[in-house]
């Protein structure tokens, strides 16, 4: 199941098999329990013949009512118990489901988020999944229990009279005919509701995570507009889909109705003619009666597996998606490890097939330990670096090494256990200061968290919040400032020890007191690991063993500060535009 190319080829019943085996017993258990409630309700009518015959012949009918009233009372019960242990395993099912589904979803290749909607996805995990709820209940086991007891009733109905059998066979044959032209277009609209929903969810999530912008900008009419179409939207297809379903439960309730008129019809005239008796042609109508349960049931579980197998087609395509391979988490390197060393060797990138090359040939060396810091106009390429570093994105050609090794040949886990990583806009996750602190390190003990918090200077912080390190943030850390966050973002970085510490932009929130403190501990730490820099604020590198000289996607320049402001025209631009022509 976790295999995607299977999973995207596989009927949806296959993967809802996969779904349902670990809990397969006590599946079976609910449907035993289910034929034992319908086995006691075919055993009334024959009881009820017995009884009415009895009354005919003044007879006494207390054994009658105790086996009635004893079958009537085990239905119920047995009933019941089977329906808790059918709609438990259901629970189970949409769990299983939910769990596998979000563990793939958080092992996705960055580039098939890229091309998704965060909000559709989430709709396959919560209203996809809970789709499976009935499914599981409805049309596994309603099927299965249902075909079996419309098979024993007609057994029955055989036994009673097979001629008044026919004419009910005839009637529900009719309606069978018309079923099947309806149920495709239950499966078609299912779908498209299905679709609906996600798109909806795609864009109340585009709006939630861009609100502030959104009140800003004077857009709250515009965007509402948006989120009103895309609910009527679903509210249309899923207003189609309940027509369709309608119909079919009406047809089989017809089908029903109408049979048990004919078969009253004909009975009579045979009781009339003295072909059966009184008490055959009430038994028999309590079978037609009967038989409307699973006819309703089998229907309904065709009905509902049309519902679920575009639930299950969606959750597919999730399954579909490229993902990186499942691991077990790497430990972290030990405090005395040595720090990395890189190459670039003629990478070459491009985000998609149809975009342009970021990356036309890059090569460069970073040794291990110090500072190299990577400079250069917007869109050169260098936020990418670390992209490919942290294989978010693997390069299209060239080679890419950590210690000498490719870094397609290290394992994930293993790699991203010795970087450090600081993105440009320093995500903040909702929860607690210390849960953030501790996300890419939950083992880190009390002193070396306060020594980080010291480092970065966020021990103030600490001290200030209401509930100190308990405190939480906020969605997406609203509570603190930009410095603050981009902060958090260091000290999570720090916490892991990394051999290696990329930081990108991370110091661009900063007030010049708070940036040349950072300066210094990120000089401090450049003694013991390796330490590379994405600035387009030249005054935070200028101290850097090393600078790298972007631009259009190639390498121009390597060298020192005072090497290139008189070595490379475009560096000695930036330096000069930023005031660092004189900078040592």
């Amino acid at each position: 199941m976790s295999n995607a190319e299977t999973a995207g080829i596989r009927p949806p019943w296959r993967l809802l098999l996969d779904y349902v085996r670990p809990h397969r017993w006590t599946l079976l258990a609910g449907a035993v329990l289910s034929l034992v409630t319908g086995a006691t309700g075919l055993l009334l009518p024959l009881v009820a013949r017995g009884l009415i015959e009895d009354l005919s012949h003044d007879r006494a009918i207390s054994g009658a009512l105790l086996t009635l009233t004893g079958l009537v009372v085990a239905n119920a019960a047995v009933g019941a118990l089977g329906s808790y242990v059918l709609r438990r395993t259901a629970e189970s099912v949409v769990l299983g489901a939910r769990r596998a589904l979000s563990s793939y979803l958080l092992r996705l290749r960055i580039p098939a988020v890229d091309r998704s909607e965060p909000g559709d996805l989430m709709a396959r995990v919560t209203s996809d999944t809970t789709l499976l709820r009935e499914v599981t209940t409805d049309s596994l086991v309603g099927l299965g229990t249902g075909g079996l007891t419309l098979a024993a009733t007609v057994v029955m109905m055989a036994l009673v009279d097979p001629v008044l059998l026919g004419v009910t066979l005839a009637v529900i044959l009719v309606a069978g005919a018309i079923l099947g032209v309806i149920v495709p277009r239950i499966n078609r609209a299912s779908r498209q509701a299905q679709d609906a929903v996600g798109v909806m969810g795609a864009s109340l999530e585009r709006v939630l995570g861009a609100l502030r912008t959104v009140k800003a900008s004077g857009a709250e009419p515009r965007e509402e507009e948006t989120l009103h179409a895309a609910a009527e939207e679903s509210w249309r297809q899923s207003v189609r889909a309940a027509k369709w379903s309608a119909a079919a439960g009406n047809t089989a309730g017809l089908a029903m109705q109408s049979a048990f008129i004919t078969v009253l019809a004909v009975g009579g005239a045979r009781v009339a003619t003295g072909a059966i008796g009184v008490g055959t042609l009430v038994a028999f109508l309590l079978y037609v009666f009967y038989l409307m349960a699973p006819i309703q049931q089998v229907v309904g579980a065709i009905t509902q597996y049309q519902t679920g197998a575009a639930a299950l087609g969606r959750i597919q395509e999730a399954l579909a998606l490229p993902a990186e391979p499942a691991a077990r988490p790497a430990p972290l390197p030990s405090p005395a490890a040595e720090p990395a060393s890189l190459s670039f060797t003629d990478v070459r990138f491009r985000y998609a097939d149809d975009l342009p090359y970021v990356h036309h040939g890059v090569t460069f060396d970073v040794p291990a330990r110090g500072m190299t810091a990577f400079v250069g106009p917007s869109g050169a390429g260098k936020t990418t670096v670390f992209s490919l570093i942290e294989r978010f994105y693997d390069p299209e050609s060239g080679t890419i090494s950590l210690d000498g090794r490719a870094l397609a040949d290290w394992e994930l886990p293993l790699l991203r256990s010795s970087i450090g990583y600081v993105e440009q806009d320093a995500p903040v996750l909702s929860g607690s200061l210390r849960a953030n602190l501790l996300l890419g390190n939950p083992e880190a003990d009390d002193d070396t968290v306060r020594r980080v918090l010291k480092t970065t200077r966020l021990d103030g912080l600490a001290d200030r919040l209401p509930q100190g390190l308990e405190t939480r943030v906020g969605h997406r850390g609203t509570k603190l400032s930009g410095g603050e966050r981009q902060r958090v973002a260091i000290a999570r970085a720090l916490l892991r020890r990394p051999r290696l510490l990329l930081l990108d932009e991370a110091t661009s929130q900063l007030d010049a007191v708070n940036e040349a403190a950072l300066r210094d501990t990120v000089a401090d730490v450049a003694r013991t690991t390796t330490v590379l820099v994405v600035a387009h604020r030249l005054s935070t590198v200028t101290t850097a063993d090393r600078i790298v000289v972007m631009d259009s996607g190639r390498v121009r320049a390597v060298g020192t500060h005072r090497e290139l402001v008189t070595g490379d025209p475009l560096y000695a631009e930036l330096a000069a535009t930023q005031f660092l022509a004189t900078a040592e």
